[in-house]
């Protein structure tokens, strides 16, 4: 009796995920950029077709956040398409995001120093069916607009990302709400940097679970704590 009603629990919540917004999107079938913590998301799916919000307390956040989330767009751009990255100032280097197996080209950079102006072309560009995620670094998002990035995404099925730095108004209508700082990366020992790490915290996830994890970018994210227990195995073997 128990499982029947956890069957019935599981299948209306699928019938309800698609009414506030969470839709497969065409195209995107089998694209699952953080399936390695997919026990978050609801249907184990990271959502696309919706807004994310990342926040930080540093430039060293945001940056390691710019990095995250570059992670996550090599996943969805891996089938081809075009991104927008807007900031109020130029801090990506654009070279770098081949780490992330990302093309330079096919990201458009557009600097822009007021708030209206950032929101208002992020707004126009989630509207664009063609383009793959839009990027916006800005302090300060009302709810009103949130509301208007998110009705935006549902009709052309865009994934859109804010970053924040020391917001002040944390009432919006994200999907997801995350903070990512950067911790020391490993080298086994070697000379040289290691993989990108970030200590990962997803702070709200709307019909999901909330959790913190040690990840880094190897070709796709993995996790750090796995890592350090295998390596700790071989160690003890060849000891």
């Amino acid at each position: 009796m128990n499982n029947t009603k956890a069957d019935i629990i599981a299948q209306l919540k699928k019938e309800i995920l698609p009414l506030e917004g969470f839709k497969p999107i065409p195209g995107n079938i089998g694209c699952d950029p953080l399936a390695v913590i997919k026990e978050a998301f609801p249907n184990g799916l990271f959502p696309l077709g919706a807004i994310h919000e990342f926040i930080g307390c540093s430039q060293e956040e945001i940056s390691a956040s710019a990095g995250f989330i570059a992670g996550i767009l090599s996943a969805i751009m891996g089938r081809g398409g075009v991104s927008i990255w807007i900031n109020p100032r130029n801090m990506i280097f654009p070279p770098s995001l081949k780490l992330f197996g990302l093309d330079a080209d096919r990201i458009i950079f557009i600097e822009l120093k007021k708030e209206k102006e950032i929101l208002w072309v992020m707004e126009e560009a989630l509207k664009c069916e063609g383009l793959a995620p839009v990027i916006a670094e800005t302090p300060e998002i009302s709810f009103t607009i949130s509301r208007r990035l998110q009705l935006a995404v549902e009709q052309s099925r865009v994934t859109g990302f804010v970053l924040r730095r020391n917001p002040k108004n944390l009432a919006t209508t994200c999907v997801s709400r995350w903070n990512i700082s950067p911790i020391s990366s490993g080298s086994d020992g070697l000379p040289g940097l290691g993989y990108p790490r970030w200590r990962v915290e997803l702070l709200k996830i709307r019909n999901g679970i909330p959790g913190k994890w040690q990840l880094e970018w190897a070709g796709r994210f993995r996790h750090v704590y796995k890592l350090a227990s295998i390596r700790g195995r071989e160690q003890r073997k060849t000891g």
